[in-house]
C-alpha cells in the first residue's frame, strides 16, 4: 500500500464533498494535488499542496482555501493533527496506530511490500547493452547493463510485462575485423609467426582462446584459402563465440536477457517490410533537403533523396532512408527494428545507450509513430562513461580485453554485489568513477557498504534475539503479534516513516525511468537505520533488545524483521543479495 496515494485519495473525496456542498466549483482539476513527506520531518508526516494548486482554479487565497480544508482532513479517524504552514501548505501528523498497522502490512507482504500494479500488465521492452560482438564486457557496457536491468527489475515490481532484449550488430564494419583478426590468430594457432597484431584489429587475449576453438572445430581447413571463402564462415564462428562469453560475462553479474535480436536478420528480413509499410501510406518521397542548419557550405548542391515525411509527426525536417548513391542510409536498419518491435506488440520501449547518441529519440519516434498510428512510444536512457580507479589512478589496460577493463575482471576482484550497486549511485546520464579502493572501503562513504552493513545489523540482531529468548518464534507471522504501538519514541518513528515511503517511491520511480532512485533511497533507508543504532548505545531505551522487557523487545524485533523486508525489497531490484554477516 502505497500510503501517501491513500491519502491522496482521501483527500480527494474531501475537495469533492466541498464541490458538492457547493463551497467549492464543481469541475475542479485535481491532477496536480500531491501528499507527500514534508521537506522537514518536524513539520508533520505528511503534507499536501492542495491550497496551493487549487488556488487559482477556486478564487481563494490558498491560506483561506486551506482553512476550509484542514478541518475536514482533522475529521478523518486516522488523523491526530493538522496545521497550516506558509503561504498556505498543509501539513499532518497520524496516530501512532496507523504505523503500527504499516509495520504489520510490511511483515505480512514480505519483499513483495512495495509491489504496485500501476502497470496494468502492459508489455514494455527494455533494450540493454546491445554490445557489437567484438570482445569482452567491460566498465562501460557494465553501467548500461545494470542500468537497464535495474529499471526491468522495476518495472516489473511495477507491474508491467516486460522483456529483456539484446540487440547486436553482426553486419558491420567491425565484425569484418573481427572475422580478420580471427583468422589470424587462426594462422597463428597453427603455429604460424603473425608477429605483431595490426592496428585497428582486436588484440585481446580472447581472440587466441577464439581461433583455438576454431581450429579444434576446422582444423587447417580454411588455412591459405583466398578471404571470400573464409571470411564468412569465420566471421559467423566468430560472432556466435563471443556472443556466447558476452552471456557468461552478464551471467556473472545475473543478468540474463529473454530475446536477442541480430542487425543481419533486420536487414534482410524486416527492413524491406517497414520500408514499404512507409511507401504504402504515401510516407516517403524523392526530394532534396536545405544544407544543414547553423553552417555556411558554399559547395552546398541538393540532392534528390529518398525521404520519410518525418515532418509530419512532429520532427524538424524530413529525414533520408537512403544515402546519395541509393544505400541505406545508417538510421534505416534501427527504423526496421523498432518496426519488428511495435509488430510484436510493443508500444512502450526503452533503451539504454551511451550519451554519444544523443537525439536518438527524436529520430526514431516519428518512424515508431507512423508504425503504431500515434499509440507507440520509445524513451532513451543515456549513459554517460564510467572512469576506473585505483589508488588514485586511472585503470585503462586488461590483458583479457588489450583495452580497457573487463566486466569479469571488475567482479573477481570486488564481487558482482560491489559491481551492480555501485554502478547505481550516479545519475546515468552523469559520470561515474568506479573506485576500487572505495568499493571495498568499510566506512558511511561506500553505499554498498552502508546498505548491506544495515542488512547484516538486522541479521545480527535476529541471531542475538534467538539466544536471549529462546523460546520466543521471532518468524515475521509471529512478529505481526507484537504490541507496535510500544514503538512510539520520534526516531523509531522516522524509521518506519522512511520504510512507508518504499511503495512511493518505487512508483515514482517506475513513472520516471529513474531506477537510480532505488540505490539513493535504500542509502537513506540504511542512514536512519544507523542512526537509530547509534543512539541505542547511548540511551538504553532505544536498544533493539531489552532482557527486562520482553513486549517492547518483541515490538523493536518487528520493527526490525520490517527493515530486513525493504531493505531486501529495494536489493531484489538492484539485483543485489543482501548481507547476513560483513567481513573485512
Amino acid at each position: 500500500m502505497n500510503i501517501y496515494k491513500t491519502f491522496e485519495d482521501k483527500l480527494r473525496v474531501i475537495l469533492q464533498d466541498l464541490s458538492s456542498a457547493g463551497q467549492l466549483p464543481s469541475d475542479l482539476d485535481m491532477t496536480r494535488v500531491v501528499v507527500e513527506p514534508p521537506r522537514d520531518r518536524s513539520h508533520g508526516d505528511m503534507a499536501t499542496n492542495a491550497a496551493m494548486v487549487l488556488s487559482k482554479l477556486t478564487k481563494k487565497a490558498p491560506r483561506d482555501l486551506a482553512a476550509m480544508i484542514a478541518p475536514e482532513l482533522e475529521k478523518l479517524d486516522e488523523v491526530e493533527t493538522v496545521e497550516i504552514a506558509g503561504p498556505g501548505f498543509i501539513n499532518f501528523r497520524l496516530k501512532q496506530v496507523v504505523w503500527a498497522e504499516l509495520l504489520n502490512e510490511i511483515l505480512s507482504d514480505g519483499v513483495h511490500y512495495g509491489d504496485t500494479d500501476i502497470g496494468q500488465n502492459e508489455a514494455v521492452n527494455i533494450e540493454y547493452v546491445s554490445a557489437n560482438p567484438t570482445g569482452p564486457m567491460h566498465a562501460g557496457h557494465t553501467r548500461g547493463a545494470v542500468v537497464g536491468d535495474t529499471l526491468a527489475n522495476l518495472l516489473q515490481k511495477s507491474g508491467y510485462n516486460v522483456t529483456r532484449e539484446y540487440y547486436f550488430n553482426d553486419a558491420g564494419t567491425q565484425v569484418d575485423v573481427l572475422a580478420r583478426t580471427a583468422y589470424l590468430r587462426y594462422r597463428e594457432a597453427l603455429g604460424e609467426d603473425i608477429g605483431e597484431i595490426p592496428d585497428g584489429m582486436y588484440p585481446g587475449e580472447y581472440m587466441k582462446d577464439l581461433a583455438s576453438a576454431l581450429v579444434e572445430r576446422d582444423g587447417d581447413k580454411w588455412l591459405d584459402l583466398p578471404e571470400e571463402q573464409w571470411i564468412d564462415p569465420i566471421r559467423e564462428f566468430a560472432v556466435e563465440y563471443i556472443m556466447v562469453m558476452i552471456r557468461e560475462d552478464l551471467r556473472l553479474i545475473g543478468i540474463k536477457h529473454d530475446v536477442f535480436t541480430n542487425e543481419r536478420e533486420i536487414v534482410e528480413n524486416v527492413l524491406p517490410q517497414a520500408f514499404k509499410f512507409l511507401e504504402d501510406r504515401d510516407l516517403v518521397y524523392t526530394g532534396t533537403l536545405p544544407p544543414p542548419r547553423g553552417k555556411e557550405m558554399d559547395d552546398w548542391e541538393p540532392v534528390p533523396l529518398t525521404l520519410f515525411r518525418s515532418s509530419n509527426y512532429g520532427d524538424a525536417s524530413d529525414r533520408p532512408l537512403k544515402k546519395r548513391d541509393g544505400t541505406w542510409a545508417y538510421i534505416m536498419p534501427d527504423i526496421a527494428y523498432h518496426f519488428d518491435k511495435v509488430n510484436r506488440g510493443f508500444y512502450k520501449m526503452v533503451n539504454l545507450l551511451g550519451k554519444d547518441h544523443g537525439g536518438y529519440e527524436d529520430r526514431l519516434n516519428p518512424a515508431i509513430q507512423a508504425f503504431s498510428d500515434g499509440k507507440a512510444e520509445l524513451k532513451v536512457i543515456y549513459n554517460s562513461i564510467v572512469k576506473v580507479l585505483r589508488d588514485g589512478k586511472l585503470v585503462k589496460f586488461s590483458k583479457r580485453s588489450g583495452n580497457v577493463l573487463t566486466l569479469r575482471e571488475m567482479v573477481e576482484e570486488v564481487g558482482a554485489d560491489a559491481v551492480r550497486f555501485f554502478m547505481m549511485t550516479r545519475t546515468p546520464d552523469s559520470e561515474l568513477e568506479f573506485d576500487f579502493n572505495k568499493v571495498v572501503e568499510q566506512s558511511k562513504d561506500n553505499p554498498v557498504f552502508y546498505v548491506q552493513y544495515a542488512h547484516a545489523r538486522c541479521c545480527s540482531v535476529m541471531r542475538n534475539a534467538a539466544e536471549m529468548f529462546p523460546d520466543m518464534n521471532l518468524s515475521a507471522e509471529s512478529l505481526k503479534d507484537a504490541d507496535l504501538t510500544k514503538l512510539s519514541d520520534a526516531d523509531t518513528l522516522q524509521l518506519v516513516q522512511v520504510m512507508a515511503a518504499w511503495p512511493r517511491m518505487v512508483e515514482a520511480s517506475a513513472e520516471a525511468y529513474e531506477p537510480h532512485r532505488v540505490a539513493f533511497y535504500l542509502y537513506e533507508l540504511a542512514s536512519e537505520f544507523h542512526s537509530l543504532w547509534s543512539k541505542g548505545r547511548s540511551d538504553a531505551s532505544l536498544r533493539f533488545l531489552d532482557a527486562e522487557d520482553i513486549e517492547v523487545s518483541w515490538a523493536r524485533l518487528a520493527l526490525v524483521r520490517a527493515m530486513m523486508v525493504v531493505l531486501s525489497s529495494g536489493l531484489a531490484i538492484m539485483g543485489v543479495e543482501p548481507a547476513e554477516e560483513m567481513h573485512s
